[in-house]
């Protein structure tokens, strides 16, 4: 048995159409067979509520009298790119406000607009004889704009992984507060609902086919950036009519430590034609398998800890190296539940019709990395390698004697196998002194949590534990826990002054 996309959407039209959420498929599928299930449901909605950083707005404002070439564009003090033509802009989600810093983003802007709120449009030009207006400062909603059109370069991803920090320290990252030593995998996606899993093989979801996105009727234009199906993480390009949503479906958020980000609600329905889509659409969370990443190692290439079902994921916790440890998500499964129900009430109520997509996403597809001309420079290019240590039970006196000496202002600290356990510095000896002797051995007075570095860690990646720190050292400890150099910012100063040559 088949279906035609006409005959269901003649149901629709009808009101004759059944339409059933993802989540409830498989259990129709066990009660009345697959042949069962085609003959019974005629579509299958999807949904998704999560952060999706890669979302943003084009809009046009109209002609200003004067008229002016906007060059420079900001709504809200949060700049827009303005680089397309006199009065149209793009702005993105994650671009933070010049005053408020992330506490205030492009997707706040987004929210605002939707909400009905006004913002303020200032913009800057040079001048041309056409148009001769430099400046302009005015307050607009929605209704004054001729076009304000949602273009999202990347949604809804088919699969991400999970995150965890094996790190001593807490990561501010855009999958959230990530706590040290495993304390917690953080997690994002709506599992089964998602509309990508429900069609792994990219037949129905394609260029042309409509979504519900932000609670407006929008439409796929293609592959999302950064797609790679080929290796289970296709993503989606989408767009819609931002006059038509509602803030119930598209929320700002700001990530502590991050950025700002845009919550985004969307969904794909899923007309049921043959055998092969109903059981495709009857995919479990228990069929759903990704990998958690460790975030604590900050390379492209993070190493992968284990490998979860989303089932596991959405239990609350899970075993990882003989304990538990509790998972969170970043979407909101509820929001998630809400986008596929009102998707479903708009097909059986005949507000929307079905497409085939007019153009197929290529499958086999993979994403690449940046091709790196050149090799940034490592830790090893500039460490110094002229290590003078101390042993952790060694007298304190013994420690300021070599600190005298004005080889260094940081002594890493050895355990008897050679180890770093510690790590003393001038001001450490001079707080001793201060405390009128109090300790006296190094073990009294070291730093015992050392942030440190790697030799093929990126002298980037190494600056910012720096300043992040407050600190003007590192140690280099390689793979087996050995202490091979330490970076200070006169390593630092050197590779600048040379310039960096491969």
């Amino acid at each position: 048995m088949q279906k035609t996309i006409d005959l269901i959407n003649t149901r629709i039209r009808d009101g004759n159409a059944r339409a059933v959420r993802a989540d409830q498929m498989p259990d129709i599928v066990d009660e009345l067979g697959v042949e069962g299930a085609l003959r019974e449901v005629d579509v299958v909605t999807t949904g998704t509520f999560g952060a999706m950083c890669s979302s943003g707005a084009f809009f046009n404002f109209g002609h200003a009298d004067p008229p002016i070439r906007m060059e420079k564009v900001w709504m809200n003090e949060v700049e827009a790119y303005a680089g397309i033509a006199a009065v149209d802009a793009y702005l993105g989600a994650t671009q933070k406000s010049e005053t408020q810093g992330i506490s205030y983003g492009g997707a706040h802007v987004l929210e605002d607009l939707v909400a009905g709120n006004a913002v303020q449009l200032r913009a800057q030009s040079n001048g041309t004889d056409c148009y001769p207006r430099k400046r302009l400062e005015i307050d607009l909603t929605l209704e004054d704009m001729n076009q304000a059109t949602m273009v999202n370069p990347r949604n809804s991803y088919q699969s991400y992984v999970a995150a965890a920090n094996t790190t001593d320290r807490i990561l501010y990252t855009y999958m959230g507060t990530l706590l040290p030593n495993t304390g917690n995998i953080s997690y994002s996606g709506a599992g089964c609902l998602s509309p990508i899993p429900n069609d792994p093989g990219l037949r129905i979801i394609g260029s042309g086919v409509p979504i519900f996105l932000c609670g407006a009727e929008g439409m796929i234009i293609g592959e999302g950036t950064q797609a790679s199906p080929g290796n289970g993480f296709g993503t989606l390009m989408t767009t819609g009519d931002m006059t038509r949503m509602s803030t119930d479906f598209l929320r700002a958020a700001t990530f502590k430590g991050y950025n700002s980000t845009l919550y985004v609600g969307l969904g794909v329905p899923i007309p049921v034609l043959d055998e092969e889509i109903v059981r495709r659409t009857a995919v479990r969370d228990e069929d759903l398998k990704t990998t958690i990443a460790d975030y604590g190692v900050p390379n492209r290439n993070r190493p992968d800890l284990c490998e979860v079902t989303y089932a596991e994921l959405k239990s609350g916790s899970i075993e990882f190296n003989g304990e538990e440890v509790k998972t969170s998500s970043l979407s909101s499964y509820k929001k998630a539940l809400e986008v596929a129900d009102e998707l479903r009430a708009w097909i059986e109520g005949g507000k929307m019709q079905l497409a085939l997509p007019t153009r197929r996403i290529d499958t086999q597809k993979t994403s690449r990395p940046m091709r790196d001309r050149a090799r940034a420079p490592q830790v090893r290019d500039i460490m110094n390698t002229s290590l003078v240590t101390i042993s952790e039970d060694e007298k304190i006196q013994t420690a300021a004697k070599r600190l005298l000496r004005g080889e260094t202002n940081h002594l890493p600290v050895l355990d008897k196998t050679n180890r770093l356990v510690g790590i003393v510095t001038t001001f450490d000896i001079s707080k001793a002194v201060a405390s009128n002797g109090k300790g006296e051995t190094v073990s009294d007075i070291m730093t015992k949590h050392v942030v440190y570095t790697s030799p093929t860690e990126a002298v980037d990646v190494a600056t910012y534990k720096l300043e992040k720190n407050n600190i003007s050292a590192l140690p280099v400890v390689d793979e087996n826990g050995k202490l091979v150099g330490i970076l200070s910012a006169i390593d630092l100063g050197k590779l600048f002054e040379r310039g960096w040559k491969k």
